[in-house]
Protein backbone atom coordinates (compact mmCIF):
# COMPACT_ATOMS: atom_id res chain seq x y z
CA UNK A 1 0.00 0.00 0.00
CA UNK A 2 1.33 3.42 -0.98
CA UNK A 3 1.45 5.88 1.90
CA UNK A 4 1.29 9.64 1.43
CA UNK A 5 3.44 11.28 4.09
CA UNK A 6 4.00 14.76 5.43
CA UNK A 7 7.58 15.20 6.65
CA UNK A 8 7.42 18.09 9.09
CA UNK A 9 9.97 20.86 8.51
CA UNK A 10 9.93 21.50 12.24
CA UNK A 11 11.90 18.36 13.12
CA UNK A 12 12.29 16.36 9.88
CA UNK A 13 10.03 13.58 11.11
CA UNK A 14 6.80 12.12 9.75
CA UNK A 15 3.98 14.29 11.09
CA UNK A 16 1.04 12.66 9.31
CA UNK A 17 0.40 9.93 6.79
CA UNK A 18 -2.56 8.51 4.94
CA UNK A 19 -2.91 5.55 2.56
CA UNK A 20 -3.29 6.52 -1.09
CA UNK A 21 -6.72 5.60 -2.41
CA UNK A 22 -6.73 2.85 -5.06
CA UNK A 23 -8.02 3.84 -8.47
CA UNK A 24 -11.20 1.80 -8.24
CA UNK A 25 -12.18 3.37 -4.93
CA UNK A 26 -11.41 6.80 -6.35
CA UNK A 27 -13.72 6.06 -9.27
CA UNK A 28 -16.45 5.15 -6.78
CA UNK A 29 -16.00 8.53 -5.08
CA UNK A 30 -16.26 10.25 -8.46
CA UNK A 31 -19.47 8.36 -9.22
CA UNK A 32 -20.97 9.45 -5.89
CA UNK A 33 -20.07 13.07 -6.58
CA UNK A 34 -21.65 12.92 -10.02
CA UNK A 35 -24.81 11.35 -8.65
CA UNK A 36 -25.10 14.06 -5.99
CA UNK A 37 -24.50 16.99 -8.31
CA UNK A 38 -27.94 17.37 -9.92
CA UNK A 39 -29.74 17.50 -6.59
CA UNK A 40 -27.17 19.94 -5.20
CA UNK A 41 -27.56 22.24 -8.23
CA UNK A 42 -31.35 22.22 -7.83
CA UNK A 43 -31.11 23.65 -4.34
CA UNK A 44 -31.78 27.41 -4.23
CA UNK A 45 -28.63 29.49 -4.66
CA UNK A 46 -29.09 31.24 -1.33
CA UNK A 47 -29.23 27.85 0.40
CA UNK A 48 -25.98 26.72 -1.23
CA UNK A 49 -24.32 29.99 -0.30
CA UNK A 50 -25.52 29.70 3.30
CA UNK A 51 -24.17 26.17 3.61
CA UNK A 52 -20.77 27.16 2.21
CA UNK A 53 -20.53 30.09 4.62
CA UNK A 54 -21.50 27.70 7.39
CA UNK A 55 -18.52 25.56 6.46
CA UNK A 56 -16.28 28.61 6.56
CA UNK A 57 -17.58 29.51 10.01
CA UNK A 58 -17.09 25.95 11.25
CA UNK A 59 -13.46 25.96 10.12
CA UNK A 60 -12.90 29.21 12.01
CA UNK A 61 -14.10 27.44 15.13
CA UNK A 62 -11.27 24.94 14.64
CA UNK A 63 -8.56 27.63 14.73
CA UNK A 64 -6.86 26.27 17.84
CA UNK A 65 -6.23 23.01 15.98
CA UNK A 66 -5.71 24.39 12.47
CA UNK A 67 -2.98 26.93 13.28
CA UNK A 68 -0.50 24.56 14.98
CA UNK A 69 -1.25 21.88 12.38
CA UNK A 70 -0.11 24.31 9.68
CA UNK A 71 3.07 25.06 11.62
CA UNK A 72 3.87 21.36 11.87
CA UNK A 73 3.02 20.66 8.24
CA UNK A 74 4.61 23.57 6.37
CA UNK A 75 6.38 25.76 8.90
CA UNK A 76 4.38 28.99 9.15
CA UNK A 77 4.80 30.54 12.63
CA UNK A 78 1.76 30.27 14.88
CA UNK A 79 2.03 33.96 15.75
CA UNK A 80 0.44 34.80 12.39
CA UNK A 81 -2.74 32.90 13.18
CA UNK A 82 -3.11 30.79 10.07
CA UNK A 83 -4.92 31.96 6.94
CA UNK A 84 -8.30 32.96 8.32
CA UNK A 85 -8.23 36.62 7.31
CA UNK A 86 -7.82 35.93 3.60
CA UNK A 87 -9.88 32.74 3.78
CA UNK A 88 -12.84 34.60 5.25
CA UNK A 89 -12.46 37.67 3.04
CA UNK A 90 -12.52 35.61 -0.15
CA UNK A 91 -15.42 33.41 0.96
CA UNK A 92 -17.55 36.33 2.06
CA UNK A 93 -16.87 38.30 -1.11
CA UNK A 94 -17.79 35.54 -3.55
CA UNK A 95 -20.92 34.91 -1.48
CA UNK A 96 -21.87 38.58 -1.80
CA UNK A 97 -21.61 38.57 -5.60
CA UNK A 98 -22.91 35.05 -6.33
CA UNK A 99 -26.45 36.11 -7.24
CA UNK A 100 -25.32 38.84 -9.64
CA UNK A 101 -22.50 36.75 -11.11
CA UNK A 102 -24.81 33.82 -11.86
CA UNK A 103 -27.95 35.65 -12.93
CA UNK A 104 -29.10 35.26 -16.56
CA UNK A 105 -28.01 37.77 -19.16
CA UNK A 106 -31.33 38.82 -20.68
CA UNK A 107 -31.08 39.93 -24.29
CA UNK A 108 -34.79 40.23 -25.01
CA UNK A 109 -37.98 39.67 -23.08
CA UNK A 110 -40.89 40.74 -25.27
CA UNK A 111 -44.27 39.46 -26.39
CA UNK A 112 -42.50 37.69 -29.27
CA UNK A 113 -39.23 36.36 -27.86
CA UNK A 114 -37.32 35.40 -24.77
CA UNK A 115 -33.59 35.42 -25.42
CA UNK A 116 -31.15 34.93 -22.58
CA UNK A 117 -27.87 33.35 -21.55
CA UNK A 118 -27.84 31.37 -18.33
CA UNK A 119 -24.91 30.01 -16.34
CA UNK A 120 -24.91 26.27 -15.59
CA UNK A 121 -22.45 24.46 -13.33
CA UNK A 122 -19.85 22.35 -15.10
CA UNK A 123 -20.74 19.37 -12.93
CA UNK A 124 -17.82 17.90 -10.98
CA UNK A 125 -14.85 20.16 -10.20
CA UNK A 126 -11.49 18.73 -9.13
CA UNK A 127 -9.33 21.02 -6.99
CA UNK A 128 -5.63 20.14 -6.65
CA UNK A 129 -4.37 22.47 -3.94
CA UNK A 130 -0.80 23.45 -2.98
CA UNK A 131 0.96 23.48 0.38
CA UNK A 132 2.09 27.11 0.67
CA UNK A 133 -1.34 28.63 1.41
CA UNK A 134 -3.38 25.44 1.52
CA UNK A 135 -6.62 26.93 2.82
CA UNK A 136 -6.71 30.21 0.91
CA UNK A 137 -5.73 28.75 -2.46
CA UNK A 138 -8.29 25.98 -2.07
CA UNK A 139 -11.17 28.27 -1.10
CA UNK A 140 -10.58 30.39 -4.22
CA UNK A 141 -12.20 27.57 -6.19
CA UNK A 142 -14.06 25.50 -3.61
CA UNK A 143 -16.40 28.28 -2.43
CA UNK A 144 -17.58 29.60 -5.82
CA UNK A 145 -17.68 26.11 -7.33
CA UNK A 146 -20.04 24.83 -4.63
CA UNK A 147 -22.10 28.03 -4.67
CA UNK A 148 -22.52 27.69 -8.44
CA UNK A 149 -23.94 24.19 -8.08
CA UNK A 150 -20.92 22.02 -8.78
CA UNK A 151 -19.83 19.13 -6.63
CA UNK A 152 -16.15 19.25 -5.63
CA UNK A 153 -13.40 16.72 -5.02
CA UNK A 154 -10.26 18.11 -3.44
CA UNK A 155 -6.75 16.69 -3.31
CA UNK A 156 -4.06 18.43 -1.29
CA UNK A 157 -0.30 18.34 -1.61
CA UNK A 158 1.37 15.74 0.60
CA UNK A 159 3.11 18.50 2.58
CA UNK A 160 -0.28 19.69 3.87
CA UNK A 161 -2.05 16.34 3.79
CA UNK A 162 -4.42 17.15 6.66
CA UNK A 163 -5.86 20.34 5.17
CA UNK A 164 -8.34 18.83 2.71
CA UNK A 165 -9.51 16.40 5.36
CA UNK A 166 -10.16 19.18 7.85
CA UNK A 167 -11.74 21.48 5.24
CA UNK A 168 -14.23 18.83 4.15
CA UNK A 169 -14.97 17.90 7.76
CA UNK A 170 -15.87 21.54 8.53
CA UNK A 171 -18.17 21.84 5.52
CA UNK A 172 -19.91 18.52 6.13
CA UNK A 173 -20.43 19.35 9.81
CA UNK A 174 -22.05 22.60 8.62
CA UNK A 175 -24.52 20.69 6.47
CA UNK A 176 -22.93 20.26 3.05
CA UNK A 177 -23.78 16.68 1.94
CA UNK A 178 -20.85 14.26 2.17
CA UNK A 179 -20.92 13.32 -1.53
CA UNK A 180 -21.06 16.97 -2.61
CA UNK A 181 -17.62 17.85 -1.17
CA UNK A 182 -15.06 15.08 -0.79
CA UNK A 183 -11.37 14.89 0.09
CA UNK A 184 -9.32 12.14 -1.54
CA UNK A 185 -5.76 11.04 -0.79
CA UNK A 186 -4.32 10.32 -4.24
CA UNK A 187 -0.87 9.63 -5.64
CA UNK A 188 0.24 11.22 -8.90
CA UNK A 189 -0.48 8.15 -11.01
CA UNK A 190 -4.07 7.81 -9.81
CA UNK A 191 -4.64 11.53 -10.20
CA UNK A 192 -3.45 11.42 -13.82
CA UNK A 193 -5.52 8.32 -14.54
CA UNK A 194 -8.69 9.96 -13.24
CA UNK A 195 -8.14 13.07 -15.33
CA UNK A 196 -7.35 11.03 -18.44
CA UNK A 197 -10.56 9.05 -17.91
CA UNK A 198 -12.64 12.26 -18.13
CA UNK A 199 -13.69 11.89 -14.51
CA UNK A 200 -14.01 15.65 -14.03
CA UNK A 201 -15.68 18.50 -15.87
CA UNK A 202 -13.17 21.10 -14.67
CA UNK A 203 -9.76 20.79 -13.01
CA UNK A 204 -8.16 23.60 -11.04
CA UNK A 205 -4.48 23.14 -10.19
CA UNK A 206 -2.16 25.43 -8.24
CA UNK A 207 1.48 24.40 -8.19
CA UNK A 208 4.63 24.14 -10.24
CA UNK A 209 5.02 24.61 -13.97
CA UNK A 210 5.99 20.95 -14.35
CA UNK A 211 2.91 19.98 -12.37
CA UNK A 212 0.80 22.05 -14.74
CA UNK A 213 2.35 20.35 -17.73
CA UNK A 214 1.52 16.96 -16.18
CA UNK A 215 -2.11 18.03 -15.75
CA UNK A 216 -2.28 19.19 -19.37
CA UNK A 217 -0.78 15.92 -20.59
CA UNK A 218 -3.26 13.89 -18.56
CA UNK A 219 -6.19 15.96 -19.87
CA UNK A 220 -5.05 15.89 -23.51
CA UNK A 221 -7.92 14.93 -25.79
CA UNK A 222 -10.54 14.92 -23.02
CA UNK A 223 -11.64 18.54 -23.56
CA UNK A 224 -11.70 18.95 -19.79
CA UNK A 225 -11.61 22.60 -18.73
CA UNK A 226 -8.43 23.57 -16.90
CA UNK A 227 -7.44 26.38 -14.56
CA UNK A 228 -3.70 26.49 -13.91
CA UNK A 229 -1.87 28.83 -11.53
CA UNK A 230 1.79 27.93 -11.80
CA UNK A 231 5.14 29.63 -11.21
CA UNK A 232 6.01 33.22 -10.50
CA UNK A 233 8.96 35.60 -10.32
CA UNK A 234 7.13 38.76 -9.36
CA UNK A 235 8.97 42.09 -9.66
CA UNK A 236 8.80 45.34 -7.74
CA UNK A 237 9.78 48.70 -9.23
CA UNK A 238 10.59 51.61 -6.89
CA UNK A 239 10.49 54.93 -8.76
CA UNK A 240 12.21 58.14 -7.75
CA UNK A 241 9.02 59.64 -6.23
CA UNK A 242 8.14 56.56 -4.14
CA UNK A 243 7.44 56.61 -0.42
CA UNK A 244 10.71 54.92 0.49
CA UNK A 245 9.82 53.62 3.93
CA UNK A 246 6.49 52.21 2.74
CA UNK A 247 8.20 50.56 -0.23
CA UNK A 248 10.83 48.92 1.97
CA UNK A 249 8.27 47.71 4.50
CA UNK A 250 5.89 46.22 1.92
CA UNK A 251 8.43 44.79 -0.53
CA UNK A 252 10.59 43.19 2.15
CA UNK A 253 7.52 41.66 3.74
CA UNK A 254 6.39 40.52 0.28
CA UNK A 255 9.76 38.92 -0.34
CA UNK A 256 10.18 37.09 2.96
CA UNK A 257 6.79 36.46 4.61
CA UNK A 258 5.95 32.75 4.88
CA UNK A 259 9.66 32.15 4.25
CA UNK A 260 9.16 33.57 0.76
CA UNK A 261 6.81 30.75 -0.16
CA UNK A 262 4.10 32.92 -1.71
CA UNK A 263 2.65 32.62 -5.20
CA UNK A 264 2.86 36.39 -5.62
CA UNK A 265 5.88 36.93 -3.40
CA UNK A 266 8.37 39.59 -4.49
CA UNK A 267 11.45 37.89 -5.95
CA UNK A 268 13.25 40.75 -7.72
CA UNK A 269 13.29 44.50 -7.13
CA UNK A 270 14.35 47.32 -9.43
CA UNK A 271 15.08 50.65 -7.74
CA UNK A 272 15.67 54.04 -9.33
CA UNK A 273 19.28 55.08 -8.90
CA UNK A 274 18.33 58.11 -6.79
CA UNK A 275 16.82 55.87 -4.07
CA UNK A 276 18.89 52.75 -4.55
CA UNK A 277 21.45 53.14 -1.76
CA UNK A 278 18.87 54.22 0.81
CA UNK A 279 16.50 51.42 -0.22
CA UNK A 280 19.20 48.78 0.16
CA UNK A 281 20.36 50.11 3.54
CA UNK A 282 16.84 50.21 4.96
CA UNK A 283 16.02 46.78 3.53
CA UNK A 284 19.03 45.17 5.19
CA UNK A 285 17.98 46.64 8.53
CA UNK A 286 14.37 45.46 8.02
CA UNK A 287 15.26 41.88 7.16
CA UNK A 288 17.89 41.59 9.87
CA UNK A 289 15.19 41.93 12.52
CA UNK A 290 13.65 38.53 11.76
CA UNK A 291 13.78 35.79 14.40
CA UNK A 292 14.28 32.45 12.67
CA UNK A 293 13.17 29.45 14.68
CA UNK A 294 10.60 26.86 15.62
CA UNK A 295 7.23 28.02 14.23
CA UNK A 296 5.43 26.77 17.35
CA UNK A 297 7.29 29.39 19.41
CA UNK A 298 5.18 32.59 19.57
CA UNK A 299 8.37 34.67 19.43
CA UNK A 300 9.38 33.21 16.05
CA UNK A 301 8.75 35.53 13.09
CA UNK A 302 10.34 33.37 10.37
CA UNK A 303 9.82 29.63 10.33
CA UNK A 304 11.51 26.89 8.32
CA UNK A 305 10.79 26.33 4.68
CA UNK A 306 8.23 23.59 4.08
CA UNK A 307 10.85 21.03 3.09
CA UNK A 308 14.63 20.93 3.18
CA UNK A 309 14.78 20.30 -0.56
CA UNK A 310 13.08 23.67 -1.13
CA UNK A 311 15.72 25.33 1.04
CA UNK A 312 18.42 23.55 -0.94
CA UNK A 313 17.07 25.10 -4.15
CA UNK A 314 17.28 28.59 -2.65
CA UNK A 315 20.78 28.01 -1.30
CA UNK A 316 21.86 26.73 -4.70
CA UNK A 317 20.53 29.81 -6.51
CA UNK A 318 22.20 32.14 -4.02
CA UNK A 319 25.54 30.32 -4.28
CA UNK A 320 25.39 30.39 -8.08
CA UNK A 321 24.66 34.13 -8.10
CA UNK A 322 27.48 34.89 -5.65
CA UNK A 323 29.89 32.84 -7.76
CA UNK A 324 28.95 35.10 -10.70
CA UNK A 325 29.55 38.36 -8.85
CA UNK A 326 26.49 38.96 -6.67
CA UNK A 327 26.97 40.20 -3.12
CA UNK A 328 25.01 38.80 -0.16
CA UNK A 329 24.18 41.50 2.40
CA UNK A 330 22.64 39.62 5.34
CA UNK A 331 25.15 38.34 7.90
CA UNK A 332 24.48 34.62 8.48
CA UNK A 333 25.71 35.03 12.08
CA UNK A 334 22.43 36.82 12.78
CA UNK A 335 20.59 33.56 12.15
CA UNK A 336 22.40 30.72 13.94
CA UNK A 337 19.25 28.59 13.61
CA UNK A 338 20.01 28.19 9.88
CA UNK A 339 20.90 24.51 10.12
CA UNK A 340 21.57 23.67 6.48
CA UNK A 341 18.20 21.91 6.38
CA UNK A 342 14.71 23.40 6.22
CA UNK A 343 15.62 26.36 8.46
CA UNK A 344 16.93 29.03 6.10
CA UNK A 345 18.03 32.58 6.89
CA UNK A 346 16.66 35.42 4.73
CA UNK A 347 19.01 36.98 2.22
CA UNK A 348 19.30 40.08 0.04
CA UNK A 349 21.58 40.11 -3.02
CA UNK A 350 22.93 43.13 -4.88
CA UNK A 351 25.24 43.34 -7.90
CA UNK A 352 22.84 40.92 -9.58
CA UNK A 353 21.85 40.75 -13.24
CA UNK A 354 19.68 38.67 -15.50
CA UNK A 355 22.46 36.29 -16.47
CA UNK A 356 21.89 34.72 -13.05
CA UNK A 357 19.21 32.09 -12.48
CA UNK A 358 18.45 33.87 -9.21
CA UNK A 359 16.94 36.75 -11.21
CA UNK A 360 15.12 34.67 -13.82
CA UNK A 361 13.96 31.40 -12.28
CA UNK A 362 11.46 30.98 -9.47
CA UNK A 363 13.20 30.98 -6.07
CA UNK A 364 10.22 30.57 -3.74
CA UNK A 365 12.25 31.33 -0.64
CA UNK A 366 13.16 34.26 1.66
CA UNK A 367 15.69 35.77 -0.72
CA UNK A 368 15.44 38.66 -3.17
CA UNK A 369 17.72 40.43 -5.63
CA UNK A 370 17.88 44.23 -5.90
CA UNK A 371 19.01 46.02 -9.08
CA UNK A 372 19.61 49.69 -9.85
CA UNK A 373 17.78 51.25 -12.84
CA UNK A 374 17.65 54.77 -14.26
CA UNK A 375 14.58 54.86 -16.54
CA UNK A 376 11.07 53.43 -16.77
CA UNK A 377 12.01 51.87 -20.09
CA UNK A 378 14.86 49.94 -18.51
CA UNK A 379 12.67 48.81 -15.62
CA UNK A 380 9.89 47.64 -17.94
CA UNK A 381 12.35 45.67 -20.06
CA UNK A 382 13.77 43.95 -16.98
CA UNK A 383 10.37 43.22 -15.44
CA UNK A 384 9.23 41.59 -18.69
CA UNK A 385 12.46 39.58 -19.04
CA UNK A 386 10.93 36.53 -17.41
CA UNK A 387 8.93 33.45 -18.39
CA UNK A 388 6.37 34.17 -15.66
CA UNK A 389 3.73 36.85 -15.16
CA UNK A 390 1.53 36.85 -12.05
CA UNK A 391 1.84 40.27 -10.40
CA UNK A 392 4.02 43.38 -10.53
CA UNK A 393 4.36 45.98 -7.77
CA UNK A 394 4.90 49.62 -8.80
CA UNK A 395 5.91 52.31 -6.31
CA UNK A 396 5.14 55.90 -7.23
CA UNK A 397 2.85 58.78 -6.27
CA UNK A 398 1.69 59.09 -9.90
CA UNK A 399 -1.27 56.80 -10.65
CA UNK A 400 -1.28 57.72 -14.34
CA UNK A 401 2.38 56.75 -14.61
CA UNK A 402 1.70 53.47 -12.84
CA UNK A 403 -1.19 52.69 -15.19
CA UNK A 404 0.92 53.57 -18.22
CA UNK A 405 3.77 51.32 -17.09
CA UNK A 406 1.30 48.62 -16.12
CA UNK A 407 -0.04 48.61 -19.66
CA UNK A 408 3.44 47.66 -20.86
CA UNK A 409 3.92 44.81 -18.40
CA UNK A 410 3.33 41.13 -19.17
CA UNK A 411 1.54 40.27 -15.96
CA UNK A 412 -1.82 39.25 -14.57
CA UNK A 413 -2.14 41.94 -11.88
CA UNK A 414 -0.60 45.40 -11.55
CA UNK A 415 -0.24 46.76 -8.01
CA UNK A 416 0.53 50.35 -7.13
CA UNK A 417 1.99 50.95 -3.67
CA UNK A 418 1.18 47.47 -2.41
CA UNK A 419 2.22 43.88 -3.10
CA UNK A 420 1.58 40.25 -2.27
CA UNK A 421 -2.19 40.59 -1.95
CA UNK A 422 -5.13 38.90 -3.60
CA UNK A 423 -8.15 41.16 -4.09
CA UNK A 424 -11.21 38.88 -4.34
CA UNK A 425 -13.10 41.49 -6.37
CA UNK A 426 -10.49 41.23 -9.12
CA UNK A 427 -9.64 38.24 -11.28
CA UNK A 428 -6.61 36.30 -10.05
CA UNK A 429 -4.84 35.34 -13.25
CA UNK A 430 -1.46 35.09 -14.92
CA UNK A 431 0.27 35.05 -18.28
CA UNK A 432 3.10 33.11 -19.90
CA UNK A 433 4.24 30.14 -17.81
CA UNK A 434 2.30 31.37 -14.80
CA UNK A 435 -0.68 29.58 -16.31
CA UNK A 436 -4.16 30.03 -17.71
CA UNK A 437 -7.65 30.86 -16.53
CA UNK A 438 -8.62 32.94 -13.54
CA UNK A 439 -10.26 32.64 -10.13
CA UNK A 440 -12.40 34.83 -7.88
CA UNK A 441 -14.37 37.91 -9.01
CA UNK A 442 -17.28 37.58 -11.43
CA UNK A 443 -14.89 35.96 -13.89
CA UNK A 444 -14.13 33.20 -11.40
CA UNK A 445 -17.81 32.25 -11.37
CA UNK A 446 -17.86 32.33 -15.17
CA UNK A 447 -14.91 29.94 -15.32
CA UNK A 448 -16.67 27.50 -12.99
CA UNK A 449 -19.85 27.48 -15.06
CA UNK A 450 -20.75 27.22 -18.73
CA UNK A 451 -23.06 29.46 -20.75
CA UNK A 452 -26.35 28.07 -22.01
CA UNK A 453 -28.41 30.08 -24.47
CA UNK A 454 -32.21 30.18 -24.65
CA UNK A 455 -33.94 31.44 -27.79
CA UNK A 456 -37.67 31.08 -27.18
CA UNK A 457 -40.04 32.20 -29.91
CA UNK A 458 -43.51 32.72 -28.51
CA UNK A 459 -46.60 31.58 -30.40
CA UNK A 460 -48.73 34.62 -31.18
CA UNK A 461 -52.17 34.96 -32.77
Amino acid sequence: MTMIRCISPVNGEVYAERPAMPLERAKEAVAKARLAQKAWAKRPLDERVKLVLGGVARLNEMADEVVPELAWQMGRPVRYGGEFKGFNERSNYVASIAADALKPLVVEESDRFERRIEREPHGLVFVIAPWNYPYMTAINTVAPALMAGNTVIIKHASQTILVGERLVRAFVEAGVPEDVFQNLFLDHETTAALIAAKSFDFVNFTGSVEGGRSIERAAAGTFTGLGLELGGKDPGYVMEDADLDAAVDTLMDGATYNSGQCCCGIERIYVHESLYDAFVEKSVAWVSNYKLGNPLDPETTLGPMANKRFAETVRGQIADAVSKGAKALIDPKLFPEDDGGAYLAPQLLVDVDHSMAFMREETFGPAVGIMKVNTDTQAIELMNDCQYGLTASLWTKDAERAARIGGELETGTVFMNRADYLDPALCWTGVKETGRGGSLSVIGFQNLTRPKSYHLKKVTA
